[in-house]
């Protein structure tokens, strides 16, 4: 594993939120951070069919343009069900002209379970991939998997996304339910994080 010797990283993504998170998760290590706005760059398309296909496009863009590594994630859910729909395409079934709209993106998974009549369980797994590249091409990997089940109604007004419908395995509550520090203890991303901390330590 390559590990990172320098004081200035580019998180690929243009999204303040994801960009704090990281920035919590990466404090200890005293790296200075900038985003893909920070640096003007524009969103790279999508065009893979995996997690970790995606991820990379997005740091390699980053470190190519910046001349520095670059941090990148994608994620989503897949639901066994719907043969592991929506998964890299979780974020577009919440897209609107209005912007994105994850309560819509749950009730047309609710909908699609119930066409093919899914039974019960309806398991699911949120994946997380982060991507670590720097200029010269090279890059590691990490993934994270929380397995669980989805429910219905919705519950919960914690979290983002498709939290409220997916209750993870071994607990009672959905992620929607539990308080952010306590997922983040427990998540998909927490998991995928928690290897890529080898290369800063």
């Amino acid at each position: 594993m390559r590990k990172f010797t320098g004081d200035q990283l580019v998180v690929a993504t243009h999204n303040q939120g994801k960009l704090e998170e990281i920035a919590d998760l990466l404090a200890p290590f005293g790296i200075g951070l900038s985003s893909n706005r920070d640096h003007g760059l524009p969103e790279p398309d999508e065009t893979e069919t995996t997690f970790a296909g995606n991820a990379r496009i997005k740091a390699h863009a980053a470190a190519k343009a910046t001349g520095l590594p670059a941090l990148a994630d994608d994620s989503g859910i897949s639901i066994d069900a719907l043969d592991g729909a929506p998964g890299v395409h979780t974020a577009d079934w919440a897209e609107t002209p209005a912007g994105r709209d994850f309560v819509m993106a749950m009730e047309r998974t609710h909908r699609e379970l119930e066409a093919v009549n899914a039974p019960y369980p309806r398991t699911a797994q949120f994946n997380c991939t982060f991507v670590l590249a720097w200029p010269d091409g090279h890059d590691e990997v990490f993934a994270g998997v929380m397995a669980g089940q989805l429910v219905w109604p919705m519950r919960g007004e914690q979290g983002h996304g498709y939290d409220p419908i997916f209750q993870p395995h071994g607990f009672d509550q959905t992620f929607g339910e539990m308080d952010r520090w306590e997922k983040n203890k427990i998540s998909h991303r927490a998991t995928a994080f928690a290897k890529l901390k080898a290369c800063f330590g």
